[in-house]
């Protein structure tokens, strides 16, 4: 099945939906069954070192929705473009919201003569298909600490990760060490 276009999760509604667990006589058991795992492992790249002149930050104009497959594409074209300019060690790199949301669908069958078959939105809670972090009006999204030299490359490398989430973005650069 196709995937469906992400503005229809985009908005924020209503509670998150995450995994819970409760105790019980056999032990612990989750409330959703099946949640997919996030694609994003790495939320820190680079080295961490205390001398770093320069910070550039990303932040959301309004609040959203955001899919777990869009914080590991931003950490890909932002991580692809400094590890290429900086080399490994000269620059750290973070991404700040984590995919706690699970997000549900409803299949619905899409071939000739499919509206037979189905029962339309009766019962429509839906299946588990993705996670998604909820971003707040305001919040940081990424970060890159680098050096007076590579301020240039930290901005374009933050400006080319803005383009993937689906919300406007302010980019921020700021000095740490005076």
């Amino acid at each position: 099945m196709p995937k469906r276009p992400w503005k229809g999760f985009r908005n924020v509604q209503g509670k998150a939906w995450v995994l819970r667990w409760k105790k019980t006589g056999k032990g612990r058991r989750y409330y959703i069954k099946h949640a997919p795992e996030p694609k994003i492992r790495m939320f820190t790249i680079g080295k961490d070192r205390p001398d770093y002149d320069y910070e550039v930050e990303l932040f959301a104009e309004e609040a959203a929705q955001v899919n777990h497959l869009t914080l590991e594409s931003c950490r890909i074209s932002c991580n692809r473009l400094l590890r290429a300019k900086l080399g490994r060690d000269n620059y750290l790199f973070r991404i700040y919201p984590y995919p706690h949301h699970v997000v549900r669908e409803h299949r619905m069958m899409a071939f000739a003569g499919a509206d037979r078959l189905q029962d339309g939105m009766r019962h429509a809670f839906g299946k588990p298909f993705g996670r998604a972090a909820r971003v707040r009006k305001g919040q940081k999204l990424m970060s890159v600490k680098c050096y007076k030299d590579a301020l240039l490359v930290a901005k374009d490398a933050i400006r080319r990760g803005s383009m993937k989430w689906p919300m406007p973005c302010r980019i921020i650069p700021k000095k740490i060490n005076e």
